[in-house]
């Protein structure tokens, strides 16, 4: 139990909530990182900020010989994806990426550096911070290979940043692309140039901006299907309840079926008319039960 208020609301923070927080990453530089490997992470940290913590400090560790202290890490700064790089002789320019659930490791990629292109390479402007990426993969091996297939997730889970209720025009100006061909990944940044059309729809041209990636998987660490199938689960309450009485058809129109008491129509008020008017006779008729009186012939 915390001591403190300050504790209180820090655990708090830290519950389980129907709506999660975004996603923060953290990334960690190994004990024998060079300096491509630094530069990499420190051009991420700028593409992912404010959603990422940098440890500038190397960490002597492998995390897929022990997994305890990305967990510990994982605990401390509240970071459920993580970026790992090292350097070594059998593993050149290594990075690890990959994503915790419940705290604990739920998969991990390895991927190898081929080439590498900075953001102070490329002599073009920026984008500002937090800047929500447009994600687009290209490659056929996306949807087909199942390591592939988990690496687009954990890419997508990477650098989505925070979901949004509306999109502004003008707001989409950043572009990431991974391409898949020949056994490796192409990773390339774009900035979205919004130019004249003589329309109300502007021209598009893409320039780039960095950081531009070559990469190739090496190892992999992937979930079991009972453990991904249990991290995808979602809360009782943030499914749609089902509403009675109320359909769809193929051109997404709604219909409702209301249910109503029988009504008596010879109570319906109608339109007030002399032709309508009922006779003296005819109330008689209907006052008395409906049985006219027969009647009496005078002698």
């Amino acid at each position: 139990k915390p001591k403190t208020k300050r504790a209180k609301r820090f655990l708090e923070k830290r519950e389980p909530k129907l709506t999660e927080n975004t996603k923060n990453a953290m990334l960690i530089k190994g004990g024998n990182a060079n300096l491509t490997v630094t530069e990499v992470l420190k051009d991420i940290y700028a593409v992912k900020k404010p959603f990422a913590v940098l440890y500038k400090k190397k960490n002597i560790t492998r995390p897929f010989e022990d997994q305890t202290s990305l967990e510990f890490f994982s605990k401390k700064s509240d970071c459920s994806l993580f970026l790992f790089g090292s350097h070594n002789k059998k593993r050149p320019n290594n990075l690890i990426i990959g994503r915790m659930f419940d705290y604990h490791v739920l998969d991990m990629i390895e991927l190898g550096i081929e080439k590498f292109v900075s953001l102070k390479d490329v002599k073009n402007s920026k984008c500002p911070e937090g800047t929500k990426p447009m994600l687009i993969f290209a490659g056929d091996i996306f949807d087909l290979n199942e390591e592939y297939r988990r690496l687009k997730s954990l890419l997508i889970d990477f650098f989505r940043g925070p979901n949004v209720p509306s999109i502004r025009l003008a707001g989409l100006e950043y572009v990431l692309h991974f391409t898949a061909v020949d056994g490796k990944i192409y990773m390339r940044s774009y900035k979205v140039l919004l130019k004249k059309s003589g329309c109300k729809i502007p021209r598009i041209e893409l320039e780039e901006m960095g950081p531009s990636l070559d990469l190739v998987m090496r190892r992999t660490h992937l979930a079991s299907d009972d453990l991904y199938k249990l991290s995808l689960k979602q809360p009782k309450g943030l499914k749609a309840k089902k509403k009675k009485n109320i359909s769809h058809d193929v051109f997404g129109t709604t219909y409702g079926r209301i249910h109503m008491q029988k009504q008596d129509l010879g109570k319906l008020q109608t339109r007030k008319m002399k032709g309508l008017k009922k006779r003296p006779a005819e109330k008689s008729v209907e006052e008395d039960g409906g049985i006219s009186p027969k009647k009496t012939k005078s002698a």
